[in-house]
C-alpha cells in the first residue's frame, strides 16, 4: 500500500452547512445519492457500484465504455465506503477506514478496478462544484464525469502506472448544481490500480478505503488546503529526522580529526548518514511526486534498511573494540545479502517473474532476517558490557530504541496503537524512538571523545616524562652504537690488498650504521695461500653488529690451528649453536699459491667465477644443527680469472616500485663491472634493504726474480 495515513474529514462540521447524502432505492440506472448543495462539501459514502477488471474502449470515442453514463452497472457489486465501527488502516493505524476489495471478496486480486456512482445534484444554480478525490487509495485512480476523464494521481500513459504516495486531489466538476426544479444527474466513476505490492503490506487492500468529497469548490477547496497542511504535519519529524541525523553524522565524522585511531567514528557517522538519507527520501516521496513510489522503496526498503541494520552491529562491535566470536562480521554480511534479497522479493517488486505466492513466502525470511540482526546487535552490546561493564551499560538503551524503529510495521500489523498528536504533530512511536536515539548517539560520541582526548593527554604527558626520563639513556645508545660502527670498521679488512699474484679488492655498505654483514681475509706467508672467510648474520643493526663481532673473533682464533675451510666453519657452527636465534650463512675458502682453491659454503650466495656462478649444493646455514652437512667445492684460479663473493644484500635490492634487484640483474652487471665498487654502488642506488657486502679477488701473474 502507497498511502502514509488516512485523514478523516476534520473540517466537514465547519463547511457542511445544511448538506445531506442519502441512497435511494431505484432501478439500477436511476440509482445512486442525492446531493443538496449549499456552501458544503459532502462524502459520497454510496452506494457504490463497483467492478474488479478494466473496462473495454469504445471504438468510436476511444473512451472506456465503463466511464460512459449511459452504462448498465446493474449485475456490478454494490460498495459502500461508510467507515466501520472499530475498524482502521493497520498500515498506518488511522481511523476513518473502509476495508479494500481483499477483505470483500476478492482475495489475492491485483490489478484494474471500478468504481461508478450517480449523484443527482440539487442546489443553487450555477454554482461551481469541485471533487476532492480519497486520499486512502491502493494505489492509483483516474476519476471521470459523465464518460470525460477530469484527472488522475498516478501516470497512466506506461503498461503500468507509475504509483506515488497518496496525497490530497482536487478535481473541478463541469456539471453545475441547478435548482430543486431540475435537478441534474451526474456519473462519476473511478478507474483504480493496485501493483502487487500492496498485498503483502495489508491484508484488506484493495481500491477506495475512505469517500470522495464533493460539492462547492469553495468548500472542497478548503477541505483540500486541510488536508496538505495534515499531511506536511504527519511527516514533518521525518524531515527533522533527516537533518537531526545529518548533524549527527557530520559530528561523528568530524571527531575523527580529533583522533584518528578511533574507527568508531567513522562507522557511526556512516550508519548515521545512512538514516539520514532514509528520512529524507521518505519525506520527500511524501510530500511530493518528484519520486514514484517504486524508486524510494527500493533504496530504502532493498538496500538502506539492510546496510543500516549490518552498519549498527558493525559499529558496536568496533566501539567496544571485539575480536571474538570471529563469525559475527561475517554473519552480518551473509544476513545483508539475505534480507536485501528477500525483501525485493517480498516487496513484490520482481512481480513480472516471481508469482505471489512465493512473494509472501519471502515475508516470513524477511521478518526473521531483521529478528536475526537485532539478536546480533543484542548479543554484540552485551558481549561489550562483560568487556567494558558500567560503560557498555550506557549503550544498551540505543538497542531497545533501534528495535522500536525496525518493527514499527509489526505495531501495525499487531494494532497496537503507535502514534499521537502530543503538540499539534502526529508522532509515533518509531520516530519518538528515533529521536531519543539520536541523543543518546550523541552523548555516547561526545562522552567517547572527551575520554579520547583525555588519554591522549595522559599519553602524551607520559611520552613526554619518559623521554626526559631516557634522554641520557638515549645519548648512550648513541654512543655504543657510534663505538659499535668504530669497532667495525677496525675489524674490516682494507678496502684493497695486493698480494703476490692477488688482487683483493672489497666493499662494505651497511644498512643502518651497523650491519651484519662481516668477512676477514688472513693471508698466511707460511705457504703463500689467502684465507677468505665471509658472512652475513640474521638481523641488522646493534645487535647484528655484536654478533659479527663474536664470529671475528671465532675467526681469528680459528685461523691460528687450521685453514681447513669446512674446520674453519665447522668451529664457527659449534660456536653458534645453543645461542637462541643466532644464524649467519658463511663460506671459507682457500687459495693456494698455485691458484688451486678450496671452497665451503654453509647457506651462503655461491662466488662468480669470471661472471659465472659457481655450481653448489645447498647447504644450512650455520648455527641451525651441530650436525653441519657443508658444501664443497675445489677448482683452480687461472691468471687473469677474477672471483666475485657477495652477499644477499645485492639481488635483495628493491626498488620504489618493489621490483627486487635480483640474480639476473647481478649476473649481467658482474660480466660488464671491473670493480667491486660498481656493484655495490649499482644496487644500493637500486635500492638498499639489507647490508651490502663485496669481495673481488682476481689472480695476476707472479713476476721472478732476473737470474744473474
Amino acid at each position: 500500500m502507497f498511502r502514509p495515513s488516512g485523514v478523516t474529514f476534520l473540517a466537514l462540521a465547519c463547511l457542511a452547512f445544511g448538506a445531506s447524502a442519502h441512497a435511494q432505492s431505484a432501478p439500477s440506472q436511476e440509482s445512486g445519492a442525492t446531493i443538496r448543495l449549499g456552501q458544503a462539501a459532502v462524502p459520497l459514502f454510496g452506494p457504490w457500484k463497483f467492478s474488479v477488471g478494466d473496462s473495454p474502449i469504445d471504438p468510436s470515442t476511444h473512451e472506456p465504455l465503463w466511464a460512459d453514463p449511459g452504462f448498465d452497472d446493474s449485475k456490478w457489486e454494490t460498495v459502500d465506503l461508510t467507515p466501520k465501527d472499530g475498524k482502521f488502516d493497520s498500515w498506518s493505524g488511522s481511523t476513518g477506514f473502509t476495508p479494500g476489495w481483499q477483505a470483500n471478496g476478492h482475495p489475492n486480486y491485483w490489478g484494474y478496478a471500478w468504481y461508478r456512482m450517480r449523484v443527482r445534484l440539487d442546489g443553487n444554480s450555477g454554482e461551481h462544484l469541485a471533487l476532492a478525490g480519497p486520499n486512502d487509495v491502493d494505489d492509483a485512480y483516474q476519476v471521470f464525469e459523465n464518460g470525460r476523464l477530469l484527472g488522475s494521481f498516478g501516470d497512466f500513459n506506461g503498461s503500468r502506472p507509475v504509483v506515488y504516495y497518496a496525497q490530497p486531489m482536487m478535481f473541478p466538476l463541469q456539471s453545475p448544481a441547478i435548482s430543486d426544479e431540475d435537478a441534474a444527474n451526474a456519473v462519476l466513476a473511478f478507474r483504480v490500480w493496485m501493483g502487487p505490492n500492496s498485498l503483502l503490506q495489508e491484508h484488506d487492500a484493495g481500491g477506495i478505503h475512505n469517500a470522495p468529497l464533493l460539492g462547492d469548490a469553495a468548500a472542497v477547496g478548503a477541505n483540500y488546503q486541510i488536508r496538505w497542511q495534515k499531511l506536511i504535519r504527519t511527516y514533518l519529524p521525518l524531515a527533522l529526522e533527516a537533518i537531526i541525523y545529518l548533524g549527527l553524522a557530520l559530528m561523528a565524522f568530524s571527531m575523527r580529526v580529533f583522533d584518528r585511531t578511533d574507527r568508531a567514528f567513522v562507522w557511526m557517522g556512516a550508519v548515521v548518514l545512512l538514516s539520514a538519507v532514509n528520512y529524507a527520501l521518505s519525506a520527500i516521496s511524501l510530500w511530493t511526486t518528484s519520486l514514484s513510489y517504486l524508486l524510494p522503496t527500493m533504496l530504502r526498503e532493498d538496500f538502506l534498511a539492510p546496510l543500516i541494520s549490518a552498519g549498527w552491529v558493525m559499529v558496536w562491535w568496533i566501539w567496544f573494540r571485539l575480536h571474538r566470536p570471529p563469525w559475527i562480521p561475517r554473519a552480518v554480511d551473509l544476513l545483508t545479502v539475505l534480507l536485501m534479497v528477500a525483501n525485493m522479493i517480498s516487496g513484490s517488486l520482481f512481480s513480472t517473474f516471481v508469482s505471489h505466492s512465493v512473494a509472501t513466502a519471502f515475508v516470513p525470511i524477511s521478518l526473521a532476517a531483521r529478528l536475526l540482526f537485532f539478536a546480533l546487535l543484542f548479543g554484540v552490546v552485551v558481549l561489550g558490557i562483560q568487556k567494558k561493564g558500567v560503560g557498555g551499560w550506557i549503550v544498551l538503551p540505543t538497542v531497545l530504541l533501534r528495535g522500536i524503529g525496525q518493527f514499527q510495521n509489526e505495531h501495525h500489523a499487531l494494532h497496537f496503537q503507535t502514534g499521537g498528536t502530543p503538540i499539534g504533530l502526529e508522532i509515533s512511536i518509531a520516530q519518538i524512538a528515533n529521536l531519543l536515539l539520536a541523543a543518546v548517539l550523541g552523548w555516547l560520541l561526545l562522552r567517547r571523545l572527551v575520554i579520547s582526548l583525555r588519554e591522549q593527554r595522559l599519553m602524551a604527558e607520559d611520552i613526554n616524562m619518559r623521554l626526559v626520563q631516557s634522554g641520557q639513556e638515549q645519548l648512550q645508545m648513541a654512543l655504543d652504537v657510534k663505538q659499535a660502527q668504530e669497532v667495525q670498521q677496525v675489524i674490516l679488512p682494507e678496502a684493497r690488498t695486493v698480494l703476490p699474484g692477488l688482487v683483493i679488492e672489497s666493499e662494505y655498505r651497511p644498512a643502518r650504521a651497523v650491519g651484519g654483514d662481516f668477512f676477514q681475509i688472513v693471508p698466511r706467508p707460511l705457504d703463500g695461500s689467502l684465507l677468505i672467510v665471509a658472512g652475513d648474520v640474521t638481523g641488522k643493526g646493534l645487535k647484528a653488529s655484536m654478533m659479527v663481532a663474536f664470529l671475528v673473533g671465532a675467526i681469528r682464533s680459528t685461523v691460528d690451528w687450521s685453514a681447513d675451510p669446512a674446520a674453519v666453519l665447522k668451529a664457527l657452527n659449534h660456536r653458534l649453536m645453543g645461542r637462541g636465534d643466532a644464524q649467519a650463512t658463511c663460506l671459507a675458502l682457500r687459495i693456494g699459491a698455485d691458484g688451486n682453491v678450496l671452497l665451503a659454503n654453509a647457506g651462503h650466495i655461491p662466488p662468480y667465477l669470471n661472471g659465472e656462478p659457481l655450481a653448489m649444493e645447498g647447504a644450512l646455514p650455520l648455527g641451525m644443527t651441530s650436525d653441519l652437512d657443508l658444501s664443497v667445492l675445489r677448482f683452480k684460479l687461472a691468471v687473469g680469472d677474477r672471483l666475485v663473493l657477495m652477499s644477499d644484500g645485492i639481488v635483495e635490492a628493491q626498488d620504489v616500485a618493489g621490483n627486487l634487484f635480483g640474480f639476473d640483474r647481478a649476473h649481467e652487471l658482474l660480466r660488464k663491472a671491473k670493480t667491486a665498487e660498481e656493484l655495490a654502488i649499482a644496487a644500493q642506488n637500486f635500492g638498499q634493504e639489507d647490508d651490502i657486502s663485496v669481495i673481488s679477488v682476481t689472480r695476476t701473474a707472479v713476476s721472478k726474480p732476473a737470474v744473474a
